[in-house]
This record gives C-alpha cells, sequence and structure tokens, in this order.
C-alpha cells in the first residue's frame, strides 16, 4: 500500500504496538535535544535513575534560552549542564552558539531520523525529512536511557501546495494562513505533511520555518520530504553526504487533507495575544509601533535576516521604533558579516544582540507598555514578552521591516511604490559558514566515568511525589478558560526562568498570571487541590516546570474540557490526574471553592474510560485517555517512582 513520509518515518521507528488509529505506540528515539530551561531538569532525572551514558545514537544539549547573567544562577545552571554532558555523554552547545534549532539542523539534522526535544519547537527538524517531536523532559530523559518514545498515533494531515509565493509573501505566511484557518488547536492528535508542486520554491530553512510552527497549531509533528531542497542544503552546511531521499509513494493518501494556494496568499499577522488570532496586514495596517524584533527558532534563516538588512539598506528605521536583531548563531552572524547585510543593519540604527532565543522567551526586549512590538517569532502569549500588559505581533520578516521604516504596521506590498523598493531576493551563499568550535563532543566513556555534576547553590533535587490515592477529596482553586497556555500556568521570562533548577522557588510565580494568591491558597489546602479549564489547556511551550511547581504545591487532578498533547503527558508523568468532561457544558456551572469527590479512583482508571464524580454536590460525568501503561505510571506518583518500583 503506497505511504506518505510520516508513515514511513512511522513504520521505520515502531518498536512496540500497531498502525492502528489511536492506538498507543512505542517509537524508537534516535536523537535528543534538550536547552537549558527544561535541560537542567533532564539531567537531574539521568541522576535521578543513575544513569551511565546516554543511549541514543546522538544528543546534545544546547544552551540558548537564559543567556543573560544578571547574577550567579544562570552561569551556574550552565557549569552543571555541561558538567552533565561530560558526565552522561552528550555533545554541548556552548552559550552563545545559537539558537538549539536551526544549529541542530545545521550540525545534525539527518533525513529518517527520529528526534525529540524537551522543546516544544523541536518540531522544525521535520523540515529535513525527520520525525521531530517535542515531548516534556522525562520522556527526553528516558529516550536517553533506551526507552521508546510513547505516543498516541497520529492521524496524517496532508497539505498540498500548490503555485508560487508572491512578492514580498514568504514562508512566514504560510504557516500564519494555516494559523488563520484553525487556530491554535487545529493540529492536536495530528502530523502535518506538506506536499505538492509549490514545495519546490520552499527551500530547507523556509521549510523550518513553517515546521517550527506547527506547534503553535498544536501538532505532533509537521513533515517535509527530504528532497532535493534537503539534498541542497545539506551540502551547502558541509554534509552533502548524509542526505538520504524520503519522499511520499506514488498514489499515497492522508487522513485529513488540505489545500494551500500560494499565489493567493498575502501578508498576514498575528494579533496579540495568540499565534491564532490571525489577520491580513492590510487590514491592521496604520497602527503604532515602537519595537521589531527580528529573530527566533520561528525565523532563523540568513534569508530572514538578509531580506530586512535589504530592505532597511541605506535607510533609517523610524526614530519611534526600536530594531532588534538576534542572529540565530554564529554561523548566521558570519555570514550576516560576509554578506555585508551586517553593516546595512548596523547603518539603519538596529540593535545587534548575541546569538540566542533572547525577547522570544523574554530574556531582555521587553517592549514599552501600552505600545505594538513587531515580531518574527513563534509566539506571543500575554505577558511572555517580560511585559504585563504586552501588545506582541507575530509577522514575516517582510512585514517586520517595512513596519520598521515607517513606525506603523505596514503592509510590505505598499513599499514599492511609497519607496521604489522591487521585492528583495537575497543572493545567499552556496556554502554557509561551518563553525563548530563551541560544540563540544562527548567525552570518551571512561574519562565521563570520572566527571562529577558541578551544582550551584541554586540546584536543588527532583521532590519526591506521593502516589495517588484511591478515595480524593480536593477543592478546586482554579476555574480557567479555554487554551491556557504552560506561559500562564507557570511563566517564563528573566525573573522565573533562572530559578528552573530550584522547584520551591519557582513554584512561587505558579498560576500567578491566572491568579496572585495561588501558590499561597495552594500551601493552605494541605489536603490537595484542583484546578479545572476549557479547551486545549496547557498549550505551547513543553516545560515541566508547568506540571511539577503546581505538583509541589499539591494540585493532585486536572478537569478540561480538552488538553495540549504535551502538557498532558507531562500530568501523566509527574503523577497527576488528567481527567476531561464528558459534557463540556458543565464547566459553567463549577466554581473556584466547589469540592471534587472521586471514589474508587484506581479501579476507575484502570477498568474504563469514565468515571463519576461530584463536584460541588453535583454529579458530573468525567473521562480520560490514558493507556493502561499511564495509569500504573500516573497511581505510582508518576513515571520516576514506577520506574524505581520496576527497578
Amino acid at each position: 500500500m503506497p505511504r506518505n513520509v510520516a508513515q514511513k518515518l512511522i513504520a521505520a521507528h515502531l518498536v512496540e504496538g500497531s498502525l492502528d488509529p489511536g492506538a498507543e505506540i512505542g517509537l524508537r528515539v534516535d536523537q535528543t535535544l534538550t536547552q537549558d530551561a527544561t535541560g537542567t531538569m533532564v539531567m537531574l532525572e539521568l541522576e535521578a535513575m543513575g544513569l551511565d551514558r546516554v543511549r541514543t545514537e546522538l544528543s546534545v544539549q544546547y544552551v540558548d534560552h537564559n543567556l543573560l547573567q544578571t547574577d550567579e544562577k544562570n552561569p551556574d545552571d550552565h557549569l552543571f549542564l555541561q558538567s552533565a554532558a561530560e558526565r552522561f555523554g552528550l555533545w554541548f552547545s556552548k552559550a552563545g552558539n545559537g539558537v538549539s534549532h536551526p544549529v541542530h539542523q545545521a550540525h545534525f539534522g539527518r533525513p529518517g531520523a527520529l528526534l525529540i526535544g524537551s522543546d516544544s519547537h523541536t518540531c522544525a527538524a521535520g523540515a529535513l525529512g525527520m520525525l521531530a517531536i517535542g515531548v516534556g523532559g522525562l520522556e527526553v530523559a528516558m529516550a536517553m536511557a533506551g526507552q521508546p518514545l510513547y505516543v498516541t498515533l497520529p492521524e496524517i494531515w496532508g497539505v498540498e501546495l500548490t503555485g508560487t509565493l508572491p512578492d514580498w509573501v514568504s514562508a512566514k505566511d504560510v504557516v500564519l494562513e494555516m494559523l488563520r484557518r484553525h487556530g491554535v488547536s487545529g493540529g492536536v492528535g495530528r502530523i502535518i505533511e506538506y506536499h505538492g508542486p509549490g514545495l519546490a520554491q520552499l527551500d530547507a530553512m523556509d521549510r523550518h520555518v513553517i515546521a517550527n510552527m506547527g506547534a503553535e497549531l498544536g501538532a505532533t509533528a509537521t513533515v517535509f520530504p527530504a528532497d532535493d531542497a534537503a539534498q541542497d542544503y545539506l551540502t551547502a552546511v558541509g554534509r552533502g553526504e548524509e542526505f538520504e531521499r524520503w519522499e511520499a509513494d506514488e498514489g499515497a493518501s492522508y487522513d485529513l487533507a488540505e489545500h494551500i494556494e500560494l499565489s493567493a496568499l498575502e501578508p498576514l499577522i498575528a494579533r496579540p495575544s495568540s499565534p491564532g488570532n490571525v489577520v491580513p496586514v492590510a487590514e491592521v495596517a496604520g497602527e503604532d509601533v515602537s519595537q521589531v524584533v527580528i529573530g527566533s527558532s520561528a525565523n532563523p534563516g540568513l534569508r530572514d535576516f538578509a531580506v530586512v538588512a535589504e530592505i532597511l539598506d541605506g535607510r533609517q528605521a523610524s526614530p519611534h521604533v526600536s530594531v532588534d536583531i538576534n542572529p540565530t548563531s554564529r554561523e548566521v552572524l558570519s555570514d550576516l558579516i560576509t554578506g555585508g547585510w551586517l553593516g546595512a543593519l548596523v547603518g539603519s540604527g538596529a540593535r545587534i544582540h548575541q546569538s540566542g532565543c533572547m525577547g522570544c522567551i523574554g530574556m531582555g526586549q521587553a517592549p514599552a507598555s501600552g505600545r505594538n512590538s513587531l515580531r518574527t517569532m513563534p509566539r506571543n502569549f500575554p505577558g511572555r514578552s517580560g511585559t504585563e500588559e504586552d501588545a506582541v505581533w507575530l509577522c514575516s520578516p517582510e512585514t517586520a521591516a517595512a513596519s520598521a521604516l515607517t513606525g506603523r504596521i505596514t503592509d510590505p506590498r505598499t513599499l514599492e511604490d511609497s519607496h521604489d523598493l522591487p521585492c528583495p531576493r537575497p543572493t545567499l551563499p552556496e556554502r554557509y559558514a561551518q563553525i563548530g568550535d563551541m560544540l563540544i563532543p562527548p567525552l570518551p566513556e571512561a574519562e565521563a566515568q570520572e566527571v562529577e555534576l558541578v551544582k550551584g547553590p541554586n540546584i536543588s533535587s527532583l521532590p519526591d511525589f506521593p502516589p495517588v490515592e484511591d478515595r480524593l477529596e480536593l477543592p478546586v482553586l482554579l476555574v480557567m478558560g479555554d487554551d491556557v497556555s504552560t506561559d500562564e500556568i507557570l511563566p517564563a521570562g528573566s525573573q522565573v526562568l533562572p530559578l528552573r533548577s530550584n522547584i520551591p522557588r519557582i513554584a512561587d510565580f505558579a498560576f500567578t498570571r491566572v491568579d496572585p494568591e495561588y501558590p499561597d491558597r495552594a500551601r493552605a489546602a494541605e489536603g490537595g487541590h484542583v484546578v479545572v479549564a476549557g479547551r486545549n489547556y496547557g498549550q505551547g511551550s513543553s516545560r515541566e516546570h508547568a506540571v511539577i511547581a503546581p505538583r509541589h504545591l499539591g494540585l493532585q487532578a486536572v478537569i478540561a474540557v480538552s488538553f495540549a498533547r504535551i502538557h498532558w503527558q507531562n500530568l501523566a508523568n509527574f503523577g497527576i490526574v488528567p481527567l476531561e468532561l464528558e459534557d463540556p457544558s458543565d464547566l459553567a456551572a463549577i466554581s473556584v471553592g466547589d469540592e471534587v469527590r472521586l471514589d474508587g479512583v484506581h479501579a476507575a482508571l484502570r477498568d474504563g474510560r469514565t468515571l463519576s464524580a461530584s463536584i460541588g454536590g453535583r454529579e458530573v460525568a468525567l473521562r480520560h485517555r490514558l493507556s493502561a501503561r499511564q495509569v500504573d505510571m500516573v497511581l505510582a506518583g508518576g513515571r520516576i517512582p514506577l520506574t524505581a518500583q520496576e527497578v
């Protein structure tokens, strides 16, 4: 039977289960990716498991998120991560080397491989014909220990691309069109596979842009074929010999079908404060702009910076706009210098920052209050920028550059008349810069065994969590709406992320964007508590701190209409019971302070999919989607206690 690319990749890595829709399957993992905002927990988990050495083909620890060093916490954690990489046999990418996703694609991406990462944008590697999935840190730790990745078999959503992108429209507008059509939960339970003749004009970094923001659609992964574009890219980064062709069979079909006519697209922009709030740029043109930020894993390619440089070349940005440039890697920075683009950016008044995530994760570059910030980034959740009442818009580099010139949100197509500018099409080098000095390879095993982990005073041990009791009587401490993000559950930013290795301290920030009093109320509810939410609860980042911190404060169950994939997995991994309302209308009747009563929890989870609960004195039907393996894990108090029992 003809297979599409996603089916081929899944079949090539299947080690447990069958390819039946909705079934749980186990997949062999080839590569793992961790970054410094999530990797500290992964390394502590490896230590807790007593692992001698990673058992994957390749594992890499990046330092790209927490680059600000306003005190000792971040540099202490960087030392810990480097020592852990040496101890457990990982590659280590030093601070300033670049954002994990484009660096990984350039140095380690391999068509046909399965990559998982404790960062939701790991899916960007699908640009090279890889199966790349963002997961929680504990799942990465288990994969490093040689365990399969367990996922529910997704549907394959085929998106056919035809036609040619018009002037001033680029890859970012393609994925924004998908978000305009389907919102932030349209890809849940699905792998998106792009195919069709329109692919021919999208190079590997264009595809990276589209694959990266599949995370914003909620998709498990995004897949492109490994075709001539992938081969050209690998040749350009000096790894042409690693190319392997992965393409759909003739006659391959998809569970769902979508079509995008590229020639019909126009510049798009996501309004505050959701990646799914997409409108044409022309619809909001004229609004004042205070800041423009270029960079992040969502637009990381040399072209994405070069096109901005060519639009701004010889001109000054508006005097009322701060233009911030975050080169995504040292190689990109080197090529910007060699190609003359960096000079054009500097001449325009742009501020050049170090290679890393920076403003994307709220590490600096916070916008002024009450002012619009346009960013080529993947997310604009409330407060993520570091400014509580922020107004962050997501757009293409072309739209960002045009708006930087005018000081207003500007459809870049209008620049052609007003400034006599042609649509810039930068000529990229045949070979990209290759800088590997800041990628430190694993130590030989015998030498690695002698390495001691370097732990600063901010690094605490993993908390121990007790098993789930058979009878739960718990108060509801929060009732929330739809699309609650992990940034709202546990914020990122320069104030919070340096505490990522210290669970008792970081727990002080849990849910504070929803209710500033939550940590104190949670500690006062000594017997534990429940939170309740609407659809797509836990969307966004893969950070398992958004589970561990509330768990530390006594969270025992979450009741929601539905869950985002990674957060749902993280809840189970750390022994929090994820339950869904059979009837979504029951949400409206639940109030803060209601008592949730569940009897016979163990048998109910093991014997079926439905449970009956009393919430505020009303009978409410609940259900769960846990596999038998996950039920054992939840009841044991999480995956680590269960593993300890099995050992």
